[in-house]
């Protein structure tokens, strides 16, 4: 019972920091990615690229080339969403490739400050796992014994 309580927290955390631009705090306009508009709806991609562009100080160039990347990413996560012949941990793993995939795109297109920026956007929104590298379930610590 406390291995399945653990992987559906896990789950749910990994669910809760999936957004791509996801930074801590999302008061005054400033947030992540998978922002709730609504019931649970993610950001749409103007809504990124609007974020992206406030956040990193984007050019009308560099928004016109990430924007059909935001686009692509949506379009993936939402097949993702719609399979339902994936288990949730094979989603997640799937998720976080895209992801990958997004954020290899988008960093050619950045400067070094707005690269520098970016990841560490990137990494707040990770949280201890390291920089892009959240741990699947079967590979998480387990937690300590209690007493």
């Amino acid at each position: 019972m406390k291995k399945v309580l653990i992987h559906t927290a896990v789950i749910c955390a990994m669910l809760a920091g999936s957004g791509v631009l996801c930074a801590q705090g999302q008061g005054e306009g400033q947030g992540g990615g998978q922002s709730v508009h609504g019931q649970g709806q993610p950001a749409t991609t103007d809504q990124r690229l609007q974020r992206m562009t406030q956040m990193l100080n984007l050019s009308e160039a560099q928004q016109q080339q990430i924007k059909p990347i935001l686009e692509n990413e949506s379009k993936q996560m939402q097949a993702l969403r719609e399979d339902s012949s994936l288990s949730q941990q094979d989603r997640m793993t799937k998720m976080m490739a895209i992801r990958q995939d997004s954020s290899s795109q988008i960093k050619p297109i950045l400067n070094a400050d707005q690269l520098k920026q970016y990841e560490e956007m990137m990494n707040r929104r990770r949280g201890p796992g390291g920089p892009g590298q959240m741990q699947p379930p079967g590979q998480m610590q387990p937690p300590p014994p209690q007493q």
